[in-house]
């Protein structure tokens, strides 16, 4: 996964700023679990793990059976992506969208809470053409289950919006995006939306200071054209996201948050201490919404371990809260 052309829209925006602290409980914040790595606990203990750390939501990026299983009556919410790999057959027939739905929703739903499927997870080219198809199959298949409560979205990257800065120009890039956000609408589904203020202070750290990326104190930036000021880089990207959505026709649907992050080491920025700062700001700021939608915003952090095995830049295994033997990679607590 590279996030780092996620942000290359984002890095004319000349951001300085900073953080105001909002407190938040844990029930806004869950956490990654990915598994690009040989030497993670089995998820029966990470799940455990989750549960002693009070961390009450989960991502899995594929029908993952054992971590599934681990889930049942944990009391944890899981976002449950289908994996890239899935799209094209679930949105070629809904009969290949009842399969699967049978084979990793129907065994464990509801002892395990699923509240989101995710029809893909970043999506990109000619396979975007399949994310619609495959929502509406997936939908369909969950209706016909009785378990049209589970909601159907996709999660995109940030690059999905463009002209975003000012936030409220932003505007979705791809004309597919229209058609999800309209379908979002009409199932009350929330969007899913990879946000990574890292990448954008990587891109442009001349113009984008660090303080604002990390929920420092600092100065404030105001959007001129909607007169709400901003302390943070995140709040920023979010309310980019959801002027899109209302330019796509959908201005009630949700944003839920479902990856954002910063590594502790092996690439620009990336410390403990930069990752410590980003990630506890984030769990004691998202509680209170961004200035466009104020209210508790539905967060991911990305990730829960250090995954040895991911492709791409050395600093992609770096972005873990903890060590694969439990251990934290910097100090981080779950509630303010």
């Amino acid at each position: 996964m590279t996030r780092e052309d996620v942000a290359s829209m984002f890095a004319v925006a000349l951001f300085i700023g900073a953080f105001a602290s909002v407190p938040t409980s844990v029930e806004s914040i869950g956490v990654c679990y990915g598994v690009i790595a040989n030497n993670l606990p089995p998820a029966n203990e990470v799940v455990q793990f989750y549960r002693s750390n009070g961390i009450t939501g989960m991502r899995i990026y594929f029908a993952d059976a054992k971590a599934l299983s681990a889930l049942r009556n944990s009391g944890i919410s899981l976002i449950l992506d289908v994996g890239n790999d899935q799209l094209a057959s679930l949105a070629a027939s809904t009969s290949n969208a009842a399969s699967w739905v049978q084979r990793n929703v129907r065994p464990y739903y509801p002892a395990v809470n699923i509240k989101y499927i995710a029809a893909g997870n970043e999506v990109q080219g000619g396979a975007t053409q399949s994310v619609v198809p495959a929502m509406r199959n997936l939908n369909a298949a969950l209706s016909a289950a009785g378990l049209g409560a589970i909601k159907v979205s996709t999660s995109i990257r940030f690059d999905e919006v463009d002209k975003s800065f000012p936030p409220s120009d932003g505007v979705f890039k791809n004309a597919y995006m229209r058609d999800v956000a309209r379908l979002l609408a009409s199932t009350g589904a929330p969007l899913l939306a990879n946000v990574y203020p890292y990448f954008a202070y990587k891109r442009d750290p001349q113009n984008i200071k660090l303080n604002y990326a990390t929920f420092q104190p600092g100065p404030t930036v105001r959007d001129d054209k909607n007169g709400l000021t901003y302390t943070c880089l995140f709040d920023a990207m979010v309310d980019a996201v959801v002027a899109a959505l209302e330019r796509a026709g959908a201005p009630g649907v949700r944003v839920v948050v479902s990856e954002s992050g910063w590594p502790s080491m092996s690439g620009f920025a990336a410390t403990a201490d930069n990752a410590r700062a980003y990630n506890q700001g984030l769990i004691d700021h998202v509680g209170g919404g961004t200035p466009k939608r104020r209210g508790a915003l539905e967060t991911y952090i990305f990730a829960m371990f250090n995954e040895n095995l991911k492709r791409g830049e050395l600093v992609e295994k770096h972005f873990g809260l903890f060590n694969p033997d439990k251990s934290p990679a910097y100090p981080i607590r779950f509630q303010s």
